[in-house]
């Protein structure tokens, strides 16, 4: 960048930011925590509020809707929750498309979504569950021979279309 004007000298944050730049991040680590210090009184202050914070978004859960009921269904407790938060951040930091092709095919190929199907009474939760489900298939169904079309879409609708007739058969037939 090119500045018109003379450029203030840098202050001392700035200095110490550049100072630290190629510090051994273990050593810089030691030294921060070296300086974290807080009276008991602070401490007791913070646990109020920080409980108070969470007391209510917890008495408030159902009113935030699509998401918090969604993480609720795929929390972390659940190999797709977590296949998901993997998915999320590894994403961040993959470098180009096809890389990040594989990623999604094998996070979402690999996951049980059926099992999720029907379990929230939310119409997000259920939409999302059967898209997860279906791009999972298509990423199964991806490694099968997909040059006939005809076929392959044949194929998926036809394992796309499994859940729904079990799920709605009410006779406890074994199909």
């Amino acid at each position: 960048m090119i500045f018109t004007f003379p450029r203030a000298a840098p202050g001392a944050c700035r200095l110490a930011i550049e100072a630290a730049q190629r510090v051994d991040e273990a050593t810089l680590l030691r030294d921060i925590m070296g300086q974290a210090h807080l009276s008991e009184a602070a401490r007791r202050r913070i646990d109020r509020e920080a409980r108070r914070l969470v007391e209510g978004v917890r008495a408030r859960r159902t009113a935030f809707g699509g998401l918090d009921v969604f993480l609720g269904e795929y929390g972390l407790s659940t190999e797709e929750g977590v296949a998901l938060i993997c998915l999320a951040e590894s994403l961040l930091w993959v470098p180009d498309r096809a890389t990040a092709s594989k990623l999604i095919r094998d996070k979402l190929g690999g996951a049980d979504w059926e099992r999720h199907l029907g379990k929230s009474s939310s119409l997000f939760v259920n939409a999302s569950t059967w898209a997860l489900m279906l791009s999972g298939r298509m990423m199964r169904l991806d490694g099968q021979k997909t040059r006939d079309l005809e076929g392959f879409l044949g194929r998926l609708a036809a394992r796309g279309g499994e859940p729904v007739i079990y799920a709605g058969d009410q006779t406890g037939r074994v199909w």
